[in-house]
């Protein structure tokens, strides 16, 4: 019951965070019409790009948390990376484009009206330092939902560098600032983005943990392990940030019985957790069978 309350406290954080990044996109897109500058309409596109990545996110939140099924026995968990990967890359794209557009500006200076920026800038800050609020409690829980948080978090800091700006503008009359913001935004952006967008590629694509290293895992297991010959054939791979697989073909030095063998199996999960936090563990025992002894199987 706890489990689903957390979740559902999850999703409604995200709802409430889509509903104020409505507000700010609008204002911001009218407002950066109408006072003409680049930086605000810069953020808006941004705030925009955050109201697309927290649906989806929230849309992913509900997703992964559906059943295993016969069609589907992993479940759903990596909706929320695929969610991650989406928003991430969609970021990095804003962020290229805003680059191209305040180039541009800086060659072809426009007047800004000062005033208007500076005020929705303000508000920006506050209605998006409220969303960073809702979601701060969640955002170390998966991959989704620190992507939405990290959407939001820049947010606050990018409408800072806006309301500078407009602050620069008004009262030294500097009209590249307005571009020089964007620009800074966008660098931050794309800063921001690789990393997730890395990070999930790497997931999809059945990558081992980072922090895990396979050797170390042979060498653990064959040393505490006296039944253990060899170890090889291993994949290692996450299902999600926080599902590690582990699959192997263990070589025993003796032909075990099979209950000696399942005892044994079954200690080696249970060490792989608690020194690697391997948490699905899949072993094949074999005795004098001649298939090839790599670590890691390579197909001819």
């Amino acid at each position: 019951m706890g489990h689903h309350h957390h979740h559902s406290l999850e999703g409604r954080a995200l709802l409430t965070a889509v509903i104020l990044n409505v507000v700010i996109t609008l204002t911001q897109i009218v407002g950066g019409i109408w006072s003409g500058s680049l930086a605000l309409l810069s953020d808006a596109v941004h705030n925009l790009s955050d109201v697309l990545s927290l649906v989806i996110a929230w849309w992913a939140n509900r997703i992964s948390k559906k059943p295993r099924t016969e069609e589907k026995t992993f479940g759903y968990k990596r909706a929320e990376t695929i969610a991650a990967l989406f928003n991430s890359t969609f970021l990095f794209g804003i962020a290229v484009f805003l680059i191209v557009e305040s180039l541009d500006r800086l060659i072809h200076p426009q007047s800004v009206t000062a005033d208007l920026v500076i005020w929705l800038g303000v508000l920006s800050i506050l209605l998006n330092g409220l969303s960073v609020f809702l979601l701060k409690e969640h955002e170390h829980e998966n991959l989704n939902i620190r992507a939405a948080y990290l959407h939001l978090l820049t947010d606050v800091m990018t409408s800072f560098a806006v309301v500078l700006g407009g602050i620069l503008i008004k009262y030294f009359h500097v009209l590249w600032i307005d571009s020089l913001v964007s620009i800074l935004i966008a660098v931050y952006l794309m800063k921001s983005s690789y990393p997730l967008i890395r990070e999930s590629i790497d997931i999809l694509m059945q990558g081992a943990p980072p922090n895990i290293n396979i050797e170390d895992i042979k060498r653990s297991i064959e040393s505490k392990f006296n039944e253990v010959e060899n170890l090889h054939h291993i994949h290692l791979w996450r299902l999600d940030e926080k599902t590690v697989h582990f699959e192997a073909h263990v070589d025993f030095d003796e032909d075990l019985n099979l209950s000696k063998a399942t005892e044994t199996i079954g200690e080696i999960e249970k060490f792989l957790k608690e020194k690697f936090g391997i948490n699905h563990v899949t072993l094949q025992p074999e005795f004098n069978r001649r298939d090839r002894k790599e670590l890691i199987y390579r197909e001819d």
